[in-house]
């Protein structure tokens, strides 16, 4: 993701340069990679969480590596669940830094249990983290931030629901209503020259993976078309391009990074598709 310079490997020095982002869930996984591609492009940065430890820790890491850009990595612990709570985040950001450019809703969760089973008290708690959470914090850096600055960049991460999410129904419904809000904010705040996009991920071998065993994390690549987990590098590197001048041209838009697993769910390739030797055969065109 970084080369040992600090810079990033695959964008121009200094793409991100003045730039400040905020981004949730930031002290572990995808966000603490998405914190660190923003960082060594230019960007200062600062992560959000529960754990006060945890974000500790990765900035420290993110310094280290990108500090010598002359970027400012901080954290501030705090609870994206009520609007008082994101209210405050935000304007931390802005008391450091003086302003905020960008912010990353790479916040949330979920857990596994049959949708028949799932009760009120887990509903609720997947939806305020994962939708109200994002809307909170949208919110607030809209009327904070964005509005008064006439620009800003919103990127929601969400997981993939395009075909359901078996054993996670209510993780699927509240990132389908992510991708209903990206839409419409996208639609309500492109006077002040705001830009409102969603990504869509797949399976990425992150930390988190660690817990599972190696046939389950073997299954999990093996539903996957490309035949592999992403790479947290891949999607920091996405969320930069959405970062850059460019990322306004996706503005409502939902980007889908996910090694085409969108397209295919199950085993790759699938029974009766493959010939002897294993392999899908090229048809003979004529």
């Amino acid at each position: 993701m970084a080369s040992a310079n600090g810079r990033s490997e695959i964008f121009a020095p200094g793409l991100l340069d003045g730039r400040v982002a905020l981004i949730t869930g930031g002290g572990t996984g995808l966000g603490k990679a998405t914190a660190l591609e923003l960082a060594t492009c230019g960007a200062s940065v600062t992560i959000t969480g529960r754990r006060a430890d945890v974000l500790e820790q990765a900035a420290q890491e993110i310094t280290a590596v990108a500090g010598a850009n002359g970027v400012l990595v901080d954290w501030v612990a705090g609870d994206v669940r009520e609007a008082a709570g994101a209210r405050a985040l935000v304007q931390g950001a802005l008391e450091r830094h003086g302003r905020l450019d960008l912010l990353v809703n790479n916040a949330g969760g979920q857990y596994f249990t049959p949708a028949e089973l799932i009760v009120a008290k887990g509903w609720n708690a997947v939806w305020r983290l994962n939708v109200e959470g994002m809307l909170n914090m949208a919110e607030a850096a809209f009327e904070l931030a964005f509005a008064p600055a006439g620009a800003g960049t919103i990127v929601n991460v969400t997981l993939s629901p395009h075909h359901g999410m078996p054993g996670m129904a209510h993780s699927g419904a509240a990132r389908a209503a992510v991708e209903a809000l990206t839409r419409e904010l996208a639609e309500r705040w492109q006077d002040p020259h705001v830009s409102v996009a969603a990504v869509a991920a797949g399976h990425f071998d992150t930390d988190a993976m660690g817990k599972y065993p190696d046939s389950v994390r073997a299954g999990m690549a093996r539903s996957v078309p490309l035949q592999r987990l992403g790479a947290v590098a891949e999607h920091a590197w996405l969320i930069a391009l959405l970062a850059s001048p460019l990322g306004h041209a996706f503005n409502g838009s939902t980007v889908t990074l996910d090694g085409a697993r969108d397209n295919w769910m199950g085993p790759w390739p699938p029974p009766g598709l493959s010939d002897e030797s294993g392999e899908v055969p090229s048809e003979e065109r004529r």
